[in-house]
């Protein structure tokens, strides 16, 4: 990780990240002090996502376009993007009102000398399309509330 060259805040740190087979490489500017997020919508819950949301300009995709396949599904809030060698999920790319209109969320796994398992995680409640609701320190259920 290196620090940024002045184009963003002095605590962002630019981070590199790809899929497992590296045909797919990107990088994100993050501060340096980034929480987790988790959603309990069924692809995120499927997937095991831990990832963040930025600005669509702190990300650039470096390498692999043309190895990317995109899934888009329900609401079409995101449009997630997957190798296709290996299939690790990267990120997204959507539109939500709730995180500030346009947006990328990128898979704190899959970036390089990132441990997302020490993170401060919020949680978001996707499945139940509760977004208004913001996220919060614990996770939402899975199940709807009777």
């Amino acid at each position: 990780m290196e620090k940024t060259n002045g184009k963003a805040p002095a605590n962002d740190v630019l981070h590199t990240g790809s899929c497992h087979c590296g045909a797919v490489r990107w990088q994100v500017r993050l501060p340096a002090d980034v929480n987790g997020s988790r959603c309990n919508c069924s692809i995120c819950t499927k997937l095991s996502m831990t990832g963040t949301s930025v600005k669509p300009q702190a990300f650039t995709l470096l390498a692999g376009e043309d190895n990317l396949a995109m899934y888009e599904w329900g609401g079409k809030i995101a449009q997630r993007y997957f190798c296709k060698t290996c299939g690790v999920h990267g990120f997204a790319r959507g539109h939500l009102a709730e995180l500030g209109g346009d947006y990328v969320s990128v898979n704190l796994n899959a970036l390089d000398g990132v441990d997302a398992s020490g993170m401060k995680m919020i949680y978001w409640d996707g499945r139940h399309d509760n977004w208004h609701a913001g996220p919060r320190p614990a996770p939402w259920p899975i199940a709807a509330a009777s």
